[in-house]
């Protein structure tokens, strides 16, 4: 008989993070990653096709939030206003609780150049749903494409950031700073933050 346990999905997530940091990714068997918790093979592969899709589950939900931001956001928004409440949406998906397993992942990702890739894929195609969508939002291009593409940078400078040991700032404070650093670069401004830090280094 199966026995069906709550949060088996969560369970394997978890330990399937914890081996690939350990072991290695490519060293990691779905088997393993099951019988480290109690569970069958089986059951690991009724929750993920593969030991890959760990790593990966939940793009459609991680799209959403993305697209979700924009469709919410004010009919007379412009584009760094749809960007930045595109922004916002996804920090929800980033509350601190989640701060060392994405560390987790992070860190396994980087350490192989096939998941890089995967996610590079992944975030290449958010940005194209989102230039989609500001289009649908009477954006133009080039100004949509490079608003979305904006934004995803923005996104991934903000992940990095937030993952460090030492940081302490929620993922939508580090969005913010970071979209206002894009800003200011772009604008040829200086902004309150990097003033500050300029006086204090001197």
């Amino acid at each position: 008989m199966v026995r069906w346990e709550p949060g088996t999905r969560e369970r394997l997530y978890a330990a399937a993070l914890e081996l690939f940091a350990t072991r290695g990714y490519e060293q990691t068997t779905a088997a393993e990653i099951a019988q480290s918790i109690g569970l069958s093979e089986r059951t690991f592969f009724r929750h993920f096709a593969d030991k890959r899709e760990v790593l990966f589950a939940g793009q459609g939900e991680f799209l959403g939030v993305f697209l979700a931001g924009v469709a919410d956001a004010p009919a007379s928004a412009g584009p760094l206003e749809l960007v930045t409440a595109s922004l916002r949406a996804a920090a929800t998906m980033f509350p601190d609780q989640r701060r060392s397993d994405v560390r987790l992942r992070q860190s396994v990702v980087a350490a192989n150049a096939a998941l890089g890739e995967r996610e590079q894929h992944k975030m290449a195609v958010v940005a194209a749903a989102l230039s989609g969508a500001l289009r649908e939002r009477g954006v133009d291009e080039p100004a949509a494409t490079l608003a979305a593409r904006s934004a995803i940078t923005v996104f991934s400078v903000a992940v990095a950031q937030w993952v460090r040991p030492d940081e302490q700032r929620s993922m939508g404070e580090l969005l913010e700073r970071t979209t206002a650093e894009l800003v200011a670069l772009m604008t040829g401004a200086t902004t309150a933050v990097s003033t500050t830090e300029t006086m204090t280094a001197r």
